[in-house]
């Protein structure tokens, strides 16, 4: 055999590796402002938010949720009483991941002139990377200006007696399943957890949770969870919590899971959704005095803590893991990078600027896409409170609004906002109910401008829709 071709090294004003939505949002920001731009990429270009989170998920659960509706509407409820047509949904989920193949994704990357790279991107000192081909060709790429490494984050399966045999599925597999499981254990109650529970279940799965903390998604107001449960179980979904699963055994097609208390679960697949860790190992972190396998810590421009050419974005840094936010600091990140390249004052001391990724800490937003589904955005009264805030939480039922009486009969649900007494502005609000991910734009406007209340009195929401919602909770303030 011959020796591995090599090149030589080829220069770039900016290299990103890793090809997932935020290094593409970040490759498209650089190459806007006219600096040469590579991306790295070792998997599927789009990552996994394209392949193996985001996109499968929504699809999987869309009709699911559409059903669920639709048997809340006068008129529609018998037309939907039968059972989903999973071998069509899971088409419609292979669809939208384009059957796992990133031509149209290179095509786009084609057309804004970034240059890709397939294979294992590895840094190798400042401002340089070696790239080893799947074809073991080795490339080196040298950046004028910056690095950018958005590599994202991988499920973290826990240290459990026999796990490593039992063929666990982490989200990526429970996005991309070809069949339906009889039986599905859900490990974890966040965010991961309860949208598969809600799709699978679904699709006709028989779906047993099994979370350690007291309720469901425990990063929002505690009222979410508890309503998420209540339609899991509706839905004919079991949901323990206060457990914890000490061993898992795989005997042919059956994976039992002992429990704390000693009781088991049989279950035909299951699901740990249990945490991530950053996808930074193995990328050469060391040779440039970082830890390898490390959250990558940044500035609010995204650039790496005490690097002048280093950055981390998305996932990595570990400031808001979720695909729009990722997409928000590549937007952030790329400014910034054309700034300093071009000797432009950067702008990150103003807190709202072009510069500065501060919505990260003040107003991110986020939708879990369960039945009912969940919409926050800001703080949670907790948090708010923790932080050292003087707050009012004004709680709403959501079924007092009109708008949602038409969109669904019993309709079920809550809305929080979270005041500022100080300032009377908003610090954060969720939204719990059918179709409430609608609601959240607004809110995170009023969050992020900092809207005052007394200005919000002049936003009228239509009538009649579940909108409506925003003047009960500022009647509720005003008492």
């Amino acid at each position: 055999m011959g020796q591995p071709h090599a090149t030589a090294a080829t220069d770039y004003d900016v290299v990103v590796l890793g090809a997932g939505p935020v290094g593409e949002n970040v490759a498209e920001r650089t190459r806007a402002a006219g600096l040469s731009t590579a991306i790295v990429e070792s998997e599927l270009v789009g990552g996994e938010c394209s392949y193996w989170a985001c996109m499968p998920s929504k699809a999987l659960l869309r009709p699911v949720i559409a059903r669920a509706d639709s048997r809340r509407v006068p008129g529609l409820r018998q037309a939907v009483q039968g059972p989903l047509d999973a071998s069509a949904v899971l088409a419609h989920r292979d669809a939208y991941t384009s059957d796992w193949k990133d031509d149209g994704q290179v095509d786009w990357l084609d057309s804004i002139g970034v240059r890709l790279y397939r294979g294992q991107g590895r840094l190798d000192g400042p401002k340089q990377l070696k790239v080893t081909s799947p074809e073991g060709e080795h490339h080196t790429l040298k950046a004028r200006h910056a690095v950018v490494v958005c590599t994202g984050s991988r499920a973290v399966l826990p240290e459990l007696p026999g796990l490593p045999g039992a063929h666990a599925w982490t989200s990526r597999e429970a996005t991309s399943a070809h069949a339906v499981p009889g039986r599905l254990a859900v490990v974890g109650g966040g965010v991961v957890g309860t949208e598969m529970a809600t799709a699978w279940q679904g699709l006709g799965a028989q779906v047993t949770m099994l979370v350690r903390g007291e309720g469901l998604l425990p990063r929002m107001e505690p009222f979410a969870g508890e309503l998420v449960a209540d339609a899991l179980r509706e839905a004919g979904a079991e949901v323990r919590t206060g457990v914890s699963v000490t061993s898992v055994v795989r005997d042919g097609a059956t994976v039992t899971l002992t429990l704390q208390d000693g009781a088991m679960v049989e279950a035909d697949e299951v699901l740990f959704a249990t945490g991530r860790a950053p996808r930074t190992d193995g990328i050469g972190l060391t040779t440039v005095g970082l830890a390898d396998g490390s959250w990558l810590s940044v500035d609010d421009s995204c650039r790496v803590q005490g690097s002048s050419w280093l950055y981390g974005v998305g996932d990595v840094n570990h400031r808001a893991l979720l695909t729009h936010q990722g997409k928000y600091q590549a937007r952030i990140a790329g400014a910034a990078i054309a700034a300093r390249a071009a000797g432009t004052p950067i702008l990150e001391t103003d807190r709202w600027g072009a510069h500065a990724a501060t919505a990260d800490h003040a107003a991110v937003p986020q939708v879990v896409f369960t039945d009912p589904e969940v919409a926050a955005v800001g703080l949670s009264a907790a948090e708010a409170e923790a932080m050292g805030h003087r707050v009012r939480a004004v709680d709403q039922d959501m079924s007092a609004v009109a708008g949602a009486g038409l969109y669904a009969d019993g309709y079920t649900g809550r809305a929080r906002m979270v005041v500022d007494l100080d300032r009377e502005t908003l610090l954060g609000a969720t939204f719990v109910g059918p179709g409430a991910g609608e609601l959240l734009q607004a809110a995170t406007i009023a969050v992020a401008g900092e809207v005052p209340i007394e200005r919000l009195w002049h936003a009228v929401p239509a009538y009649p829709t579940i909108s409506e919602v925003w003047l009960r909770l500022l009647e509720g303030y005003r008492g």
